[in-house]
């Protein structure tokens, strides 16, 4: 009987790849008293590791996810368990051609080799497909196939001989306690371990381990189905595994592959089949194993009909029979991302809804996380912490999934909205905005106008220079609205709806040694200053990007992004508790008074910019907003006056879309008073309400601002983004070290600003860029940064004011030259771009004459 040790440094729940990879990774990395739990027997516990097909395809349209598969495919070579077989995603209809043309694209950004080829050519690798079916192919010659198991035998092995490890299998956790928010220690049915650590790293069963401590682990079991067929004639007397590139039939959701004898042929084109982790069976009681559930052919057949007619002479062979057929778990989440990273309770961390194909890429990842607070790739879109509250329920969890499930194989727009589970979080100005018929786009669970169909009489107006789109892909989920609003706010003013913000106030004696120690920017200032600043990891990427507000000596309000807020808040939060240390080593009779206090859901932002907006907010306060009495940067309260009474307002001269004017921040219940009185007093001055595709997209572009998550992630330095600034402040902080190194190397890489110079496509429709296509040489060649990437477009949008479409990419140091021409391939054509800007100088208003 398996007994367990009394304690460990760290425990990891789950002997799946992404288990095994960690524990491999910790013990490379140092750790020595790692123990592997799992309730099922070794080398295969009867998780999804067990089932999976095994099979990895690399280009994905995100860097993240395809960084960690590469990683994680270097690390099967590396162990001597990857077979390349190469991969075809075939295309039945002109639409998904065009798809594949995008992820040629992305192969091109990411390095990735691939190309696109004719049925022809398919059936020359695959002689057993009928070319009559499609009418083209992605073709990706390093595809292959793996053997998770022996991986996960192979890594786990090496770390118990590098005495580093305890394994426990078939040992079931029944609970986790949690003492003053930290993790204490696994409770089992073979005796507790006292830990500081916890991973859970279980798959499927994520959610129900994490209940144990209290926390959620979004993420629904959910089934894939998959058959094999044989023996098939075509396979016999050819050695090993697989002989033949294996083929994804994109349009219809399937794929086939070689497996031995047989041909395995697996679906996502069937409805959504959504489990609880608590219905799962034991291993007991499981027939096959517990994420091989009974087989429900009704939502199969359709599937396997169409692949016998893509491969008639292999699925119909004599002799060649159904052998196994099972609806297989997998882990699905709300937005398709993994779950990684520290959960709210200290020590317990996450590293769940990975595949196969990402699993050791994670293992290695979350392993450096531990260790060094950060890992070489950037993780921020996998992070737990990115979850606002309402999405850690199940109902999210399963409504988002069971939409999403069926375009595992889709096309799926970068700007794409989910429909399910909306309208969670409304500002007190929407029904306002309903009625300005608002196209409302999603962030953090927020409804926010991205455009309002009631400025669609300004498209005639400003005519062409709406820079509108023919091609209905860069059209879609767009409105040349947008850019009619954008310079009907350039022109008078705009009035934008910000209340997505995440905004939390840090107040007592340690804030001041807490905001100084997270930012990169001198917090130190005078009572009512706004600062603007990076943050950064220990590595001296950027962990985030926001303002800080000093309200008062002890106390500070930061306002950062919705998409990435709840984990800024988390990592302020990680910081309060720092700087208490520090402050209790300089006073050792000091307690913790700092506090840490959302008042996202207490306060609305409205944004005010434009030539007009000191006319319109002056008609409607008696405080002083002159340029000598109200500062750019600065920040104070103000009565807003609407209609029958005023409404305190903390009214911050910032700008992010390169225009005079207001953050202003009210009391939610006097938000939608403030909104209306500014649209009302707006209306004499030719003010309109303006969408988040002005202030996300072709305002900011327009001046060169950095957004994270674009422009800016922990792969990325303060130096190479073009802002850092003439001195770097006396106080310490987070990365401060590494961002001196940084300031005083040459840069390897230099984020510069790209106009489109022709937009003109071989069939003569203009093309708009969105983002992600690569940057080529003039001569049609890949460029090399000191990284070792590829050039690519991290931001792309309309710059109304300069009627030019404007891109943002990191460039080789060389090509860094003003006026430099260069290429941009989008959907397999080549555009002329030229290099406008090599740092954060704007390509509008370039003395930034209009903010004052």
């Amino acid at each position: 009987m398996t007994q367990v040790p009394a304690s460990a440094d760290i425990v990891v729940i789950g002997a799946g790849i992404v288990g095994n990879s960690l524990v491999h990774h910790l013990a490379r990395l140092g750790w020595r008293d790692v123990v592997l739990v799992d309730k099922g027997p070794l080398p295969n516990p009867g998780g999804s590791t067990g089932h999976a097909s095994n099979f990895i395809f690399p280009v994905d349209h995100s860097r993240e996810i395809t960084d960690l598969t590469l990683d994680s495919v270097r690390q099967y070579r590396e162990l001597g368990v990857f077979t390349r077989s190469g991969g075809f995603e075939l295309a039945r209809t002109e639409e998904r051609m065009e798809e594949l043309r995008r992820r040629m694209s992305s192969a091109r950004a990411w390095g990735i080799e691939a190309e696109l080829v004719s049925p022809e050519l398919v059936r020359e690798l695959v002689p057993y497909v009928e070319t009559d079916q499609f009418l083209g192919a992605f073709w990706t010659p390093g595809v292959g196939v793996v053997d998770s198991l022996q991986a996960g035998t192979l890594m786990r092995d090496a770390a118990i001989e590098a005495g580093a490890l305890t394994v426990a299998p078939n040992v079931e956790v029944t609970g986790l306690d949690v003492e003053d928010g930290r993790v204490r220690r696994v409770r089992t049915d073979r005796g507790d371990i006292e830990t500081a650590y916890v991973v859970i790293a279980c798959g499927v069963w994520s959610p129900k381990i994490g209940d144990m401590a209290g926390v959620s682990i979004p993420l629904t079991p959910t089934v894939h189905q998959m058959v094999s067929i044989g023996p098939c004639p075509q396979f016999a007397e050819r050695p090993g595994e697989i002989n033949f590139p294996i083929i994804r039939d994109m349009d219809n959701y399937c794929y086939e592959r070689q497996h031995g004898a047989d041909v395995e042929v697996g679906s996502y084109a069937h409805r959504a089949i959504l489990h609880e982790p608590e219905d799962i069976p034991s291993i007991d009681r499981a027939k096959l194993s517990p994420t091989e559930m009974p087989f429900t052919s009704d939502d199969f057949d359709p599937q396997l009909e169409q692949a016998f007619e893509l491969m008639p002479d292999l699925l119909g062979a004599d002799g060649a029979e159904l052998r196994y057929a099972i609806n297989g778990l997998l882990s699905l989440t709300a937005d398709g991302s993994p779950i990684l990273g520290e959960s709210p309770v200290k020590g317990l961390w996450t590293a769940a809804a990975v595949w196969i194909k990402e699993g050791p890429g994670v293992g290695r990842a979350v392993a450096e996380w531990l260790t060094h607070g950060h890992s070489e790739i950037d993780l921020h879109g996998s992070d737990i912490a990115r979850f606002h509250p309402h999405q850690f329920r199940r109902e999210h969890t399963r409504l988002r999934a069971g939409e999403s499930f069926i375009k595992t194989y889709g096309i799926v727009h970068p700007a794409e909205q989910y429909e399910s589970d909306r309208d969670r979080r409304l500002s007190p100005m929407h029904e306002s905005q309903q009625k300005l018929g608002a196209v409302f786009f999603e962030a953090g669970g927020w409804e926010r106008p991205h455009w309002y169909e009631s400025n669609a009489d300004l498209l005639a107006t400003y005519g062409a220079a709406v820079m509108p789109r023919e091609h209905e892909w860069d059209a879609r989920w767009w409105s040349p609205v947008i850019n009619a609003e954008h310079l009907r706010m350039r022109e008078a003013a705009g009035v934008i709806d910000l209340s997505a913000f995440q905004v939390f106030d840090l107040t007592g004696p340690d804030a001041l040694a807490t905001v100084e120690h997270t930012c990169v920017a001198r917090c130190d200032v005078p009572v009512g200053k706004v600062v603007y600043t990076p943050v950064l990891d220990a590595a001296g990427g950027f962990k985030a990007d926001l303002t800080v507000m000093r309200l008062a000596e002890d106390t500070f309000r930061v306002v950062t992004g919705a998409a990435h807020g709840r984990a800024d808040m988390q990592w302020f939060r990680d910081a309060v508790t720092v700087a208490a240390t520090r402050s209790r080593q300089a006073r050792p009779t000091a307690i913790l008074d700092t506090v840490l206090t959302d008042r996202t859901d207490e306060i609305s932002t409205i944004g005010l910019w434009g030539p007009r907006a000191r006319d319109i907010l002056a008609a409607l306060t008696s405080d002083d907003v002159s340029h000598e009495g109200f500062g750019m940067l600065t920040c104070r309260e103000i009565a807003v006056a609407t209609g029958a009474a005023e409404v305190p307002v903390l009214a911050s001269r910032i700008s992010y879309v390169g225009e005079l004017g207001w953050e202003l921040h009210a009391p939610r219940g006097g938000a939608a008073a403030v909104w209306d009185a500014l649209l009302e007093e707006g209306a004499a001055y030719d003010a309109r309400p303006v969408g988040i595709g002005v202030y996300g997209t072709t305002g900011r572009i327009e001046k060169g601002y950095r957004a994270y998550g674009a422009e800016l992630d922990s792969e990325r330095t303060v130096v190479e983004a073009g802002m850092q600034r003439p001195k770097v402040k006396a106080a310490d902080f987070v990365g401060k070290e590494p961002y001196l190194r940084q300031r005083d190397e040459a840069p390897r890489t230099v984020l510069c600003t790209l106009t489109v110079e022709d937009h003109t496509s071989r069939s003569g429709t203009e093309r708009y860029m969105l983002g992600g296509e690569p940057i080529l040489a003039r001569d049609g060649s890949p460029l090399t940064d000191g990284h070792g990437r590829h050039p690519y477009a991290t931001s792309a949008g309309s710059a109304p004011s300069l009627g030019r479409h404007v891109l943002l990419a990191y460039l080789p140091p060389a090509e860094a030259v003003i006026g430099n021409e260069l290429l941009v391939s989008y959907m397999e054509e080549h555009y002329p771009v030229t290099v406008r800007s090599i740092d954060a100088t704007a390509l509008f208003d370039p003395d930034n004459e209009r903010i004052r």
